[in-house]
């Protein structure tokens, strides 16, 4: 699967619609993000499975306000809702190609089980 611009309008519906998304918040003037941009791109031809998702924090700054996002490139990914990973660099091929293999092999009712844990912990603080 391609890349899929992410914006302010359609970035709920691609999470929610779907179990993994990776994104690269990236930005046109940005020399670390254009070398990035084939890796992300090679990478997210192999893994049909997983969303590819690319925020251009020019052009969507809220959305790049609401991750926090201070350096780009950034790679988050979020999994069934949830942000599993967050890390400011270029990644090379391989450590992306790893990523997405671990990502994807995450339990995710453990994952599900630890949150609803701390929150129940939180509630009663």
């Amino acid at each position: 699967m391609a890349t899929v611009e992410m914006t302010v309008q359609n970035f709920e519906e691609l999470v929610s619609a779907n179990d993994v998304v990776f994104i690269d918040f990236w930005a046109a003037w940005c020399g670390p993000c254009r070398s990035f941009a084939p890796v992300y791109d090679k990478i997210s031809t192999q893994h049909p499975e997983v969303v590819f998702g690319k925020v251009d924090t020019e052009a969507q700054q809220e959305l790049a306000a609401n991750f926090n996002i201070m350096s780009i490139p950034t790679l988050m990914i979020i999994r069934e809702g949830v942000v599993l990973f967050s890390q400011a660099g270029a990644l090379p091929e391989k450590a992306l190609a790893d990523l997405v293999v671990q990502a994807l092999k995450i339990d995710m009712v453990e994952v599900h089980r630890q949150l609803a844990e701390s929150n129940a912990g939180a509630d009663t603080k």
